[in-house]
Parts: C-alpha cells; structure tokens; sequence
C-alpha cells in the first residue's frame, strides 16, 4: 500500500510540473517574452543542470562516441527537441495554456501511428485491440478539427478581473491565428513521438540514457541559439530579470527537464510506460482549473468537446493496447505449463531479453 502511494504521488507531482510548465510558459509569452530566445534559455539551463549528474554516473559506464553516434545524436536533438520545442513556443503564443495540455493527450497516439508506419507495431483490424487502436486515431483526428475550427458558446465559468488571454489565443484574436496554433501544436506533438522512436533505436547502440540526454539538450542549445538569432536580433529581448521570464527558464530547465526525467523514469520502472500515459489527462484537468482561475481564460463548448475526444482517443488506444498485452499473455503462459508437464523446468528469461521480447516497452525521458 505504501508503495502505491508513492508511485501515485510521484504521477501527481509529474502532472503539476507539467501543468505548470504550460502555465508560466504562457505567462511568460504573454508578458512579451520571445519564444525562441525562450527555448535556447531553457536549453542552456538543462544542459547545465544535467551535464555534471550524467558525468558522475555514467561516465565510467558509458560506450565511447563513435562519429555516426555523434550525428545520430545531434539529428535526433535537431528533429525530436529543437524543432518540436520551437514549434510549441509559436502554438502556445498564438493559443492558450489549456489548449497545450489538451493536445499532451495526442502524444502517445500519434507515437503509435508512426511506431505502425515503423513496423514496429502491428494493427490487426479484425480484431477488438486493432479496432479500439484504429477508432482511438480517428477520435484524436476528430477532436483536433473540432478544437480548431469550431468555437460554439462561450463557457464563463468564472468572472475574472484581468484576462490575460485577450493578448494571444483568446476568442479576440482572428480564427486564422487560432488554427495555425493549433496545427502547430500537432507538429510539436510529432516532432516529439519521433523523437521518442528515434531515440530508442539510438539507445541500443548508445544505452547511457543520462548522458544521451545531456548530450542532446547541449546540441539542442547550440541549435536553438542558432535560431534565436535568426529570428530575434533585438538585444532588449535577451535579458531576463527578475520576473517570469527568469522563473519560467529556470522551472522549464531545471524542473521539467532534471526532476521529472527522473521521475517519469522511476514510474515507468515501477508501473511500465502504459499506466503513466493513462495518467495523461490529469495535465489537462489541472491546467484548464489553473488557466480559468489565473490567467482568465474563457473556455468555449468546442474546445472542451474537442478536449474531451483526445482523452477518449487516447484511452481507446491505450484500451486496445492492454487488450493486445493480455491476449499476447495468454498465448505465452501455455509454454511454461507445457514444460512443467514434460517434467521440464520453465527457461527464465533475464531483464535484457525481457525488454528486447516485448514490443510494448517505451523509453520515455522529458527534455
């Protein structure tokens, strides 16, 4: 019992890291913070932040860095990170912090689309998982167009007395702002389950997790600051203070990237990767409660329809995916009965062939 309280405090604590990522990154913009800027700063914090724990750990154990690894690295840091975080400032500029936690719930759906595109999963349509895995898709592209393109009335849960959304992504700024945030916030969100696919075959010849993460948030400075510069030439727009510009930096660097990398990987050892992805739409709860509340945002019949379909989406895969689990299950367990009624001893497999014989199992680490 005491064991599952904390796995259950540490998912808690991951979903409120997150919520108020989503929060104080919003703030941030809205109080005229550049989003590119924003993105090299963050980086640049987590590399500092993770760069002396992966020296201490895993320098002794680590595999030398090959060149291909090297590149392998920097592409994988230049597509899954750089560009999915870029991507996400401009979407949260241009919608709200509600809307970033709502389309968190696309992640592990759109992951199973491209691990399928992969090969590295396989839909059975003639079955009840690949038919829940199939309608779980479609549900998430439903919702999606739903959040985009249809408003319906206006849900004024609470009067507020400033409402901070007026400036970006609220019911005042033009539909054709809205939509584009929208969709980029799906690019974001595919950018990022490439990144988790990716980074998994890049872990089998590479398997330091807690350098490679280090590794990837340094190449992903270098990059971001490339593009901070490109597009942000103004020097005023570079300095931070003592505001929540700084905060916001310092939480996105050092907590979202250094204490839930941690955390989602201690739950992932504990529970698997499918209860913490169950867990998803609690960032969306609490986000939607914070952004009503804080920033006064104004929520609309069509946005939270659209909400509530990704979180059905995602359950409908995840639903189909256990089914999948337990009916693989099922058609193992009959070996070991077998050999114990030739008098034989079941074979045991040890960690390593474990995970390399489940195709189910996800690295997942946060950046």
């Amino acid at each position: 019992m005491e064991a599952k309280k904390k796995v259950w405090s540490a998912v808690f604590l991951i979903q409120i890291i997150y919520t108020g990522y989503f929060l104080l990154t919003k703030l941030a913009f809205d109080f005229g913070m550049n989003t590119f800027i924003f993105v090299f700063y963050r980086q640049a914090v987590a590399t500092l932040f993770l760069a002396p724990f992966a020296f201490f750990f895993e320098r002794k154990v680590a595999p030398p860095l090959s060149l291909s690894i090297v590149l392998k690295i920097f592409m994988l840091s230049l597509l899954g990170i750089t560009m999915s975080l870029e991507f996400n400032g401009v979407a949260l500029m241009e919608t709200t912090a509600s809307l970033g936690a709502a389309t968190s719930n696309t992640l592990p759906v759109i992951t199973f689309f491209l691990a399928v595109l992969f090969r590295m999963e396989k839909v059975k349509l003639r079955t009840s998982p690949g038919i829940m895995k199939v309608g779980g898709i479609v549900l998430c592209i439903v919702g999606v167009v739903v959040i985009a393109f249809y408003d319906g009335p206006l849900l004024k849960l609470i009067s507020h007395p400033m409402n901070l959304h007026k400036a970006h992504g609220g019911f005042h700024s033009n539909k054709e702002s809205w939509i584009k945030g929208v969709f980029l916030m799906l690019l974001s969100n595919f950018g990022w389950a490439l990144w988790m696919i990716l980074q998994g075959i890049v872990l089998r010849s590479y398997p330091s997790k807690l350098l490679l993460t280090a590794q990837q948030c340094f190449f992903s400075t270098i990059q971001s600051l490339i593009v901070a510069i490109i597009f942000s030439r103004d020097p005023s727009e570079w300095k931070l203070g003592f505001n929540f510009r700084l905060l916001s930096v310092l939480y996105s660097g050092v907590v979202v990237s250094g204490v839930t990398y941690y955390l989602q990987s201690w739950v992932i050892e504990k529970k698997g990767p499918v209860f913490l992805a169950t867990t998803t739409p609690l960032i969306l709860v609490f986000t939607m409660i914070l952004s009503v509340a804080v920033l006064g945002e104004v929520l609309s019949l069509g946005r939270l329809l659209g909400a509530i379909l990704l979180v059905g989406g995602l359950y409908f895969v995840l639903w189909g995916k256990m089914k999948e689990e337990k009916r693989a299950l099922g058609e193992i367990l009959p070996i070991g009965d077998a050999e114990k009624a030739n008098g034989q001893e079941p074979k045991q497999q040890n960690s390593q062939d474990k995970v390399l014989a489940s195709p189910n199992v996800a690295i997942t680490t946060t950046v």
